[in-house]
């Protein structure tokens, strides 16, 4: 009688692991399903002087991000990233951030969107080309 009662107690123990285990690794696979996206608006040209509007739109999973803990952009001239200059986003609080920046002389710009929200951080980037406003332009 002692054999089957600790049988049934180990038999019902171990059941019940298992069943936990199992719950843990689907609540695992529908949090790893959602990823932290930021489709990053640039424009790919610009005249110097010229105020461009920078957007980031945050989403994670299929929800737009209201809360990002840090959205920022940042820019240097092509092949000079050590002389970066970084701008923090406003936040619209609908899932977009935005800024806008003029750019002092012609080049090609390098830019970063920095976005930490639900404990990830992405980084997209993208290029601007930024040419002198030739005569007649303005």
């Amino acid at each position: 009688m002692k054999k089957f009662l600790f049988l049934l107690l180990i038999t019902v123990l171990v059941t019940l692991v298992a069943c936990n285990q199992e719950d843990e690794t689907n609540s695992e696979d529908s949090d790893e399903l959602k990823m932290l996206e930021v489709d990053f608006e640039v424009p790919e040209n610009a005249n110097v002087r010229e105020t461009i509007d920078v957007k980031a739109i945050v989403t994670y999973g299929d929800e737009k991000v209201t809360n990002a803990d840090e959205v920022e952009f940042e820019y240097w001239e092509e092949g000079n990233e050590g002389d970066s200059t970084h701008v923090e986003a406003n936040n619209n609080e609908d899932g977009t951030y935005t800024t806008e920046i003029a750019f002092d002389q012609e080049g090609v710009f390098e830019m970063y969107a920095h976005v930490t929200a639900e404990s990830l951080h992405t980084m997209p980037k993208k290029s601007i080309t930024v040419d002198e406003i030739q005569d007649g332009e303005e």
